[in-house]
This record gives C-alpha cells, sequence and structure tokens, in this order.
C-alpha cells in the first residue's frame, strides 16, 4: 500500500502577506516622511542643523517599512494562524523556505550598505557640527575664510574668546548671520561637551585639546547651550542661551564687548588653540 504526501490547501499567506505589507508601506512612508519629517531634530538653525533633519528624514523613510513589517506580521499571525477551536494542536510541519532566506539576506544587506554610504557622503558633503580634533578631516568647503571662535569649558560655564577681535573673552556667545564659524572647544579643568542644540554642534571639551567643529549660521535666531558631559556638582546649571545676530548688528557688539573687557583681556594669556590648566582647577 502506497503512501501519498500529505498536502495542506489554504490561502496563499505569503503572497497575500507580501502585497499587504507592500501597499501599507508604499502609503505610510511618504505621510510619515512629509508629515513627521520637518519636526525631527535639531531643526534649521544652521546648515548643519537642516543637513541632519534631511538624515534623519532619510532614515525614518527607510525605517518605516521595516516598522510595517514587524506589525503586520504581528497582526497577521494572531489573525491567519490562532486557535480559535480551544484544543491543544500540534501546529502543521513546515520547513525553511530558500526564496524566503535569499530575500532576507538580500533586502537586509543592501539595506545597511546603501545607508552605510549614505552617510559616508553626507558626512563628505557638508562637514560635520561635532568635533573632529585639531585638524578636521571633514571641512566644509570655504573653510580657510571661516571666522574663528574659541569655546573654553570650565567648572561650571562656558566662555567664549574672539582671536579675530583683539582676543576678547565674553561670558555669552553671540555669532553673525550667514557665516561660517569654525569654534575651537577646548577646557581649562574637567572635561566637558559643549552642545548648541539648534545650530546641531556638539562637541567635547577636553583640557589640553583643540576640538574643532564647524557650523554656518542662518537667519537670526537664539539658541540653548548646555553641557552634555557630567563634570561635577553644578554641572546642571552650566547652561546658557546663544544668540545668531545680523553681521551690523555683530559688529557693534563685539566693539562693545572689547571696550567694555579692555581692563581684563591685557591681563588673558595669549591666545590659544590649547591652555594648560592649573592642577587645582583640574582637580575640581
Amino acid at each position: 500500500m502506497s503512501s501519498q504526501p500529505v498536502t495542506h490547501a489554504g490561502p496563499a499567506h505569503g503572497r497575500r502577506f507580501l502585497i499587504s505589507w507592500i501597499v501599507l508601506s508604499a502609503i505610510a512612508t511618504p505621510l510619515v516622511a512629509i508629515l513627521l519629517g520637518p519636526l525631527l531634530p535639531p531643526g534649521n538653525g544652521s546648515s548643519e542643523a537642516t543637513g541632519q533633519v534631511f538624515d534623519n528624514e532619510v532614515l525614518v523613510a527607510v525605517v518605516t517599512p521595516v516598522c510595517v513589517f514587524v506589525l503586520l506580521f504581528l497582526v497577521y499571525a494572531l489573525l491567519s494562524f490562532s486557535n480559535r477551536t480551544g484544543e491543544l494542536l500540534d501546529g502543521p510541519p513546515t520547513r525553511g523556505d530558500t526564496r524566503i532566506q535569499v530575500t532576507w539576506i538580500v533586502l537586509t544587506t543592501a539595506t545597511v550598505l546603501s545607508l552605510a554610504a549614505f552617510g559616508t557622503y553626507e558626512l563628505l558633503q557638508s562637514g560635520s557640527g561635532g568635533g573632529q580634533g585639531p585638524t578636521a578631516a571633514f571641512a566644509p568647503s570655504g573653510s580657510s575664510k571661516a571666522l574663528d571662535v574659541q569655546v573654553i569649558g570650565q567648572q561650571w560655564e562656558f566662555t567664549y574668546r574672539y582671536p579675530t577681535f583683539g582676543g576678547v573673552e565674553t561670558p555669552h556667545l553671540v555669532l553673525p548671520a550667514d557665516t561660517l564659524i569654525r569654534l575651537h572647544v577646548t577646557s581649562l579643568d574637567a572635561i566637558h561637551s559643549f552642545w548648541a542644540y539648534q545650530l546641531a554642534v556638539k562637541a567635547d571639551a577636553n583640557p589640553g585639546t583643540d576640538n574643532i567643529a564647524y557650523v554656518l549660521t542662518k537667519g537670526p535666531r537664539s539658541f540653548d547651550i548646555h553641557c552634555a558631559e557630567l563634570c561635577g556638582l553644578w554641572h546642571g546649571y552650566m547652561f546658557d542661551t546663544g544668540q545668531v545676530v545680523g553681521q551690523s548688528q555683530f559688529a557693534a557688539w563685539i566693539k562693545q564687548q572689547q571696550a567694555a573687557f579692555a581692563p581684563v583681556t591685557k591681563y588673558l594669556p595669549p591666545y590659544a588653540t590649547t591652555y594648560q590648566p592649573d592642577p587645582q582647577r583640574r582637580a575640581g
């Protein structure tokens, strides 16, 4: 007596699921990119910030079909394969599907490699709002004409020095609009982190290190400044509000600062990209 293979007639779950996933992804992806994309951080306070928003929009567009896949799979499995009889039954025997395995490997590999290539291209194109050490590897175009501003971290405040304007040091950061700025971030004591959120700048402030970050400002606006590295007892109070102002307003402001701080500026050490911290200050 010959045995016949057992077949299980039923709906083509794979085809049904694939069509549903493609349709839902085609609907959800542009909606998420259009509605959620402009709201993504850090905003449009600088060219670097705008670039990061675009990068986040691309990442959201890539991850939306993945999220749709996971959620649809859960819902489809619950609706199609749940046991409604209440009996304890073994499920039908299944075997691996080579087509699904190959498709999964190809799609995930292509996604990861594409994102790596995209991220590298964006980094090379736009420079970076993160510190790149004393010799920036990815400097934006026109960097030779950038305005130098030094950010000095110390417990528990940031001060700002303008070498182009006689090395005057101010307690607040003011930048001219529509200008490429080269920030020299350093520290006098502990390790700090300079974070200008709306400008998309975040660079570590290490003692004895010149950490360079570029930012191309846009129109006048205010921006938040925080220390993003736990640096001691009053770390939470190490914040300020910076300003991007018009070119003429900045010229008038810097003249006021030069006059106001002239009695102090003459006692400051000459401008340098790094300073040797006093051991007592380094100890906090």
